[in-house]
């Protein structure tokens, strides 16, 4: 098997001398650049696998360097070493396509085990035309997350973008936006496909067995370890772990959490020496975790962790008539499982379902649908148990479609009617008064 190849880059001759040693020894084969457009002339060569480069160097800086591997060597990892007060801005380079960064001066040891695992990323990315190829059909992604509307396609090109590149995801979206279901094209499109798909909800295990749940204990470990137990982390060996709702994991386990994330190496109670983990983290959550960080209920560099790249899962009422293709599209499932002929929908149903808000997003539309398809409800939200010939009539329809339209933008306007007027484009004492007619409080409520 070849050696993986490093790119060091760095302005100072010592520091790139001895790395060359130390790397070389520990099984890599190095080649050294003293500045940016050194290490552009041995890219061009096809010099490397992963690029490791100080940020802060005459001219052009490792920022300048990282943005040319992503443009022009997609699929090699950069590594960036920083100084102290240079962390957040490599967190932020973390977003824009950075491997890891490594704070100076940092552990030779460390920084070898931070090469091994991006080496193993350099060559499944390598496989990143025939995933694209995958991904470009309806195979997978089109199928199984329907909606063609503008914001979910900038959204699939994100999870294209995404699924290919072995590398930690934070998945954010309102509760029903689908969040598992992304992490799981994430994996199954992705380059750790055939290997498992573990999925943690924090929010349904316990406090007290949590930290058995993900990290095990060997037998003997406490009384009553009868048995060793082997951690979910560890089970998904090779695979991707989901962790649904991080935002309910308990603090004292989100440092434990970090630790892993940082070293990728699982310290199990009753063991002397710790497990290497090899697996993809992807977190979903509903909350604003930076903010949480702030308030302290959240750790706030575990969030920096998970948030190396992001993807946000627009709500249902932001995807326009994606409404009416998922609300056919569930219909119709639930009525070939149920051995039933699909119901046609009638244009005042498509009418309220794109005037509902849909609070609970694309899991209360699929329940609604499935009602539908099943003859239990004629398809308009928040009616259920009715006939079809109770169905409204044109005008009830407008009626709830223009209250819907007004109601939003009061909500988004803070309740403000000058403000919900210029939005809607129509005088503020029109407005008023439909305000009034309609029977719709000032918040945007009723």
């Amino acid at each position: 098997m070849s050696k993986t190849r490093v790119l060091f880059v760095d302005d100072e001759t010592e520091v790139r001398r001895s790395a060359a040693e130390w790397l070389t020894l520990s099984g890599f084969s190095v080649e050294t650049a003293a500045d940016v457009a050194e290490a552009k002339t041995r890219l061009t060569g096809g010099a490397a696998d992963i690029v490791v480069t100080d940020i802060r160097m005459p001219g052009e800086d490792g920022l300048a360097l990282l943005h040319h591997v992503t443009q022009s060597h997609a699929g090699i990892p950069v590594i960036l070493l920083t100084g102290h007060g240079d962390v957040s801005m490599a967190v932020s380079a973390m977003r824009d396509g950075a491997y890891d960064f490594l704070e100076k001066p940092y552990d030779a040891d460390h920084l070898v085990a931070v090469l091994r695992n991006a080496g193993e990323k350099s060559r499944l990315s390598r496989e990143l035309a025939r995933l694209r190829a995958q991904l470009a059909g309806a195979s997978g992604l089109d199928r199984r997350m329907v909606g063609e509307s503008a914001v979910m396609q900038r959204m699939k090109d994100r999870l294209m973008q995404l699924a290919g590149l072995d590398i930690d995801v934070l998945i954010r979206g309102e509760t029903g936006t689908g969040k598992e279901i992304a992490a799981r094209l994430l994996h199954d499109l992705g380059p750790r496909a055939d290997k498992p798909f573990v999925a943690i909800n924090c929010a349904a295990i316990p406090e007290t067995i949590f930290e058995s749940e993900l990290f095990g204990h060997a037998k003997g470990a406490f009384t009553g370890a009868d048995s060793a137990r082997e951690g979910r982390l560890v089970y998904a060996s090779g695979g991707t772990v989901f962790l649904d709702e991080i935002e309910s994991m308990p603090l004292a386990l989100q440092t434990r959490l970090l630790r892993v994330i940082q070293e990728r190496e699982v310290e199990v109670l009753g063991r002397n020496a710790p497990l290497p983990l090899d697996v993809r983290f992807v977190a979903a959550t509903k909350s604003d975790l930076k903010a949480l960080g702030e308030k302290g209920e959240f750790r706030s560099d575990l969030y920096y962790r998970l948030a190396a790249s992001e993807i946000d899962l627009p709500p249902l009422r932001e995807r326009g008539n994606d409404v009416i293709a998922l609300f056919g599209h569930f219909a119709a499932e639930e009525a070939a499982r149920s051995g039933l002929s699909p119901r046609p929908v009638p244009e005042a149903v498509l009418s309220a379902l794109l005037a509902h808000d849909w609070p609970g997003n694309v899991r209360e539309l699929k329940s609604l649908a499935a009602r539908f398809a099943l003859g239990l409800t004629d398809g308009v939200p928040g009616r259920a148990d009715t006939r079809e010939d109770d169905a409204p009539g044109l005008a009830e329809t407008m009626a709830r479609i223009e209250s819907g339209i007004i109601r939003r933008a009061l909500k988004e306007a803070g309740g403000n009617q000058a403000e919900a007027a210029r939005r809607l484009q129509i005088p503020r004492r029109t407005l008023g008064e439909k305000i009034a007619r309609l029977g719709i409080r000032e918040d945007g409520e009723g």
